[in-house]
């Protein structure tokens, strides 16, 4: 089951969201690394920021979590994560097909370039790179994150994006 999260639920997405990153100790650059990899302030500013996030739960347990920040001429795809006890049973497939449902406009995702099997996941669900030129100004433009950041992440779009001038 899909569902919106709740207020009362930040901590369980919190965990979710710092099990799951995990995964970048080592593959990311170093000074880009923290533990936790989301702090309870950072996840509050997101939801602030109009980040609203969706909860996969299997079980009467949620093991996965994923935001959409919609934008005025964009739609984000933000903080995709999957309990590593939970990967590869399709569960980001399933939020990322729920949050992509009923977008007019196109979507946008930015990841680090290190997380190719971010990358490859996002791929394989039709999202396309872009230039690094381009992602130099979609992540300036849409996202709150430092220079560091920008300099070794990628962003992909979906097929609403290419061709369209914004």
């Amino acid at each position: 089951m899909i569902r919106s999260v709740r207020d009362d639920e930040v901590e369980e997405v919190l965990d979710i969201i710092n099990d799951a990153a995990l995964a970048y100790k080592g593959v990311i650059p170093p000074d880009c690394w923290h533990e936790p990899y989301m702090s309870r302030e950072e996840l509050w500013a997101e939801i602030d920021a109009g980040v609203k996030f969706w909860s996969y739960e299997l079980e009467c347990r949620s093991v996965g979590v994923m935001g959409r920040q919609e934008l005025q001429k964009v739609t984000l795809i933000r903080h995709a994560y999957v309990r590593t006890g939970a990967q590869l049973r399709g569960i980001g497939a399933g939020l990322l097909a729920h949050l992509r449902q009923g977008v007019p406009q196109p979507i946008l995702v930015g990841t680090w370039a290190a997380a190719w099997w971010a990358i490859r996941f996002y791929e394989k669900h039709g999202f396309k790179l872009v230039s690094t030129e381009e992602k130099d100004r979609l992540l300036s433009t849409y996202w709150s994150i430092s220079p560091r950041q920008i300099e070794t992440s990628v962003v992909l779009a979906d097929e609403r994006w290419f061709g369209r001038a914004l």
